[in-house]
């Protein structure tokens, strides 16, 4: 394999037919790039703004400034406060960040990791405006459950304000869950403590000798009866979601033992994402003192060293097994990190969730002075955490302030990926997102840590979504470009998979100098044939030059990669013919979770094609089917209907709407499913494209009976037996109507298309396949 960043259009060795100039092929990608990128700009504004509003709301900011937005209407000088804040906020969703930011670089990246230092004193403290709302002033009150799921269990030491603090924000944000709350009140002899005994439905328990915080801790825990027991210091405030987050994150996935929240500051800043442990035993709270912390780094659950114990959630039976905290840590300190290591030990995992976020008023407790007090103590139990997992530290753990994008997910052994795309996949919109999270999910169920890098660095609503998978996205929230970024991490990679022709061809050269980890190509499509096919069938002279310009920058593409990947068998082997040097591969097109119960025939006369129109072969399809194939339709069945689904119409399809033709725009996955339901037959009438269509198998999965042309059918083994292909209109057009028209050819054809799919496209097939095609 062969790569020069001096010369970048070079011929890899044994394959020397001619190429542009490297000034020819630039102008030709420029143009191309330039018209691309005019059409999706006018197409997506509206919708870059939606998702940015949308993103905006769904932000920690927001909900922390929701009480205070409630309070507006009584305080002026608080909604001049929120007013500067809702500005700055505006700028970060429009992605104007400042530039010290957006052009820093490592020091600057890594300055706001930081290990056991008191946070900086701040003016504004968003706790003290939450206590400040009216309905605050009613009397606390929590409910007895007879079996509560969860158990909240608070250690204290008076400090009954903070507490009182702690207790009403758990009552304004409740789990969703039956829960108890109980305060064990370690003999502090405050008498200020006596407020809560009043409180209605609080579990108190009132030590009558200290045992300190960690054995505090422990006994109040044999008093839960919750299946699910939460650790909250008292020194922390509720958020939306606290709660059913942590629990929902165990309840769904039993691999995991422990989970924890994000934890901020009163002014808003990030306190803690996760814990580092290096192998020396020192920690560092990851992100600690970063001032958005809703950054993308931030946003996705991930395996962690440990979490600090503010916030944490795990099985109470588990916490019992366990013995509760190691009493050797006692008073207090790197109890919670041994409790990570032992759940670990067990075979269990420990996961950071950031859709958990509670207020921690870090250093309430037991102060910041590490020379005096309890705060003593830290010093001491790091020695003994050390002296005991040793062997664990030196073989799982990294040197202090080193490989952060491993150390961060727990992940010394794990494979780590890099892959590159053009936006975050929206898998309700295109075929190629589709295919893009099939390939994300194989490559996590296999364990693998995946990082997400989109070309536009946009983050928008479907970001959440990909975030909730465990991938991390390297999007505008992040201040590096991709130079900077790869030169810190690639060392950390051992993969970098880059689609599409022109993402490769920007983002290739600082692959290659910045990391030796293996690449591969996944192209979706071979683009030269789909503008190939389109110019023989339109004629048009640009296209035509657009093929010749594609073609090149894909020959020369293949053979810089360790591994290319296509659809199907006839793709991988036009590359080989194409570029003799290049490895390629025919991964499993598309996998679908294996459905093998009987579909009832649809009655009715409703034709449904499918396709985000956004893409040209779909545009000429439709045109065909409307102009051509339904007028011979029409003839014999005058009340046939025509539905055409799928987002970005353009003028030419929307035009096409009539009394019995639908253009649908977007559709929502479950509107999409039900279209399948009530629809009759399928057709797919693609004149040009290339590689294996989506939207032929998902039909055949949905058991919905299908005819499409030999360019739909391209790559898919044994569809000629399960459903019709026509290459002219007037075939198309019986095929049409014998489904139309025929109950048992419908049947027989609904219960093949189902069995094709079930047997040959499966998430295991697909994950097999790729894993092979990577690792070879």
């Amino acid at each position: 394999m062969s790569f020069s960043p001096d010369n970048p259009h070079a011929s890899p060795p044994g394959n020397e037919q001619t190429h542009p100039s490297q000034g020819s092929l630039q102008d030709e990608l420029t143009r191309l790039r330039l018209r691309a990128t005019a059409f999706e700009r006018s197409e997506a504004t509206v919708e870059a703004l939606q998702r940015q509003i949308q993103a905006y709301e769904n932000s920690t900011f927001w909900r922390l400034t929701g009480p205070a937005r409630k309070a507006l209407e009584h305080s002026p000088r608080l909604k001049n406060l929120l007013l500067g804040s809702v500005r700055s906020c505006r700028g970060l969703a429009s992605g104007r960040l400042p530039d010290r930011l957006r052009h820093s670089r490592r020091t600057q990246t890594t300055a706001s990791f930081h290990t056991e230092e008191p946070p900086a004193k701040t003016s504004h403290d968003r706790g003290k405006d939450v206590s400040h709302r009216a309905e605050d002033h009613l009397p606390l009150r929590f409910p007895r459950h007879a079996f509560p799921v969860l158990s909240i269990v608070i250690p204290g030491y008076g400090q009954a304000p903070v507490t009182l603090r702690c207790l009403r924000s758990i009552m304004r944000h409740p789990p969703s869950c039956p829960y108890e709350v109980i305060v064990a009140e370690d003999a502090s002899g405050d008498p200020a403590v006596s407020a809560l005994r009043a409180i209605e439905g609080l579990v108190l328990i009132e030590r009558s000798e200290n045992l300190g915080f960690l054995k505090n801790c422990n006994e109040a825990a044999k008093a839960a009866s919750g299946t699910w027991l939460h650790l909250l210091n008292n020194d922390t405030e509720a958020l939306p979601g606290t709660f059913d987050a942590l629990l929902s994150r165990l309840q769904t996935d039993d691999s995991i033992g422990l989970t924890g929240s994000k934890l901020l500051y009163p002014d808003g800043r990030l306190q803690e994402a996760g814990g580092i442990i290096w192998n020396d035993g020192s920690g560092w709270n990851f992100g600690r003192n970063d001032a958005h912390p809703d950054r993308a780094a931030y946003s996705y659950p991930r395996d962690v060293d440990y979490i600090s114990g503010a916030s944490i959630m795990l099985r109470r039976d588990l916490f019992a097994t366990l013995g509760g905290f190691d009493e050797a840590f006692a008073p207090a300190y790197y109890e919670d990190t041994d409790l990570a290591f032992r759940i670990r030990a067990s075979g269990l995992r420990v996961v950071f969730e950031p859709a958990s976020a509670v207020i921690h008023h870090e250093g309430i407790s037991h102060g910041t002075d590490e020379t005096s007090g309890v705060k003593a103590y830290q010093a001491r139990n790091r020695q003994l955490m050390l002296e005991r997992w040793r062997d664990v530290l030196e073989a799982e753990h990294f040197p202090p302030a080193t490989h952060f994008l491993r150390a961060a997910s727990h992940a010394r052994d794990r494979k780590t990926i890099l892959i590159i795309d053009h936006y975050v996949p929206e898998p309700d919109r295109d075929a190629g997102s589709r295919t893009t999270m099939d390939v994300i999910r194989a490559l996590i169920d296999a364990g693998w840590l995946v990082k997400f890098w989109p070309e536009n660095r946009q983050r928008n609503h479907y970001s959440p979504a990909l975030e909730r998978l465990g991938v991390e996205i390297v999007d505008e929230t992040c201040p590096s470009d991709f130079a900077t970024w790869i030169s810190e991490n690639g060392p950390d990679l051992d993969h970098v998979m880059i689609m599409r022709p022109t993402i490769a061809r920007a983002f290739l050269p600082d692959v290659v100098l910045n990391t030796d980890a293996r690449r591969s190509y996944y192209g979706h499509d071979i683009h030269l044939l789909r503008l190939e096919r389109e110019a023989e069938v339109t004629g048009n002279r640009q296209t035509r030059e657009d093929a010749l310009t594609m073609r090149r920058l894909e020959t020369w593409l293949w053979p810089q990669f360790h591994a290319v990947l296509y659809l199907s068998q006839y793709e991988a082997d036009l590359v080989r013919e194409l570029a003799p040097n290049a490895q390629p591969h025919a991964i499993a097109p598309f996998c679908f979770t294996p459905d093998r119960t009987v579909r009832s025939i649809t009655l009715g006369k409703t034709i449904l094609f499918v396709g985000g129109f956004g893409h040209p072969p779909n545009v000429d399809a439709a045109l065909w089917l409307v102009r051509e194939i339904m007028p011979l339709v029409r003839r014999h069945v005058p009340d046939v209907r025509l539905i055409l689904a799928g987002s970005k119409p353009a003028a030419e399809v929307r035009a096409l709407a009539g009394p019995d033709v639908t253009v649908t725009g977007f559709v929502s996955d479950e509107e999409l499913a039900r279209l399948y339901t009530t629809s009759r037959v399928a057709a797919v009438p693609l004149r040009f494209g290339a590689g294996v269509k989506h939207k032929v198998l998902e039909a055949l999965h949905q058991g919905l009976p299908l005819v499409t042309t030999p360019v739909g059918a391209e790559g898919i083994a044994g569809l000629g037996d399960v459903a019709a292909v026509a290459e002219t209109a007037a075939l198309f057009a019986d095929a049409l109507l014998m489904l139309l028209e025929d109950d048992a050819l419908w049947r027989k054809r609904s219960d093949a298309g189902k069995k094709l799919i079930a047997d040959g496209y499966s998430p295991e097939r697909f994950g097999m396949v790729l894993l092979e095609a990577l690792e070879e």
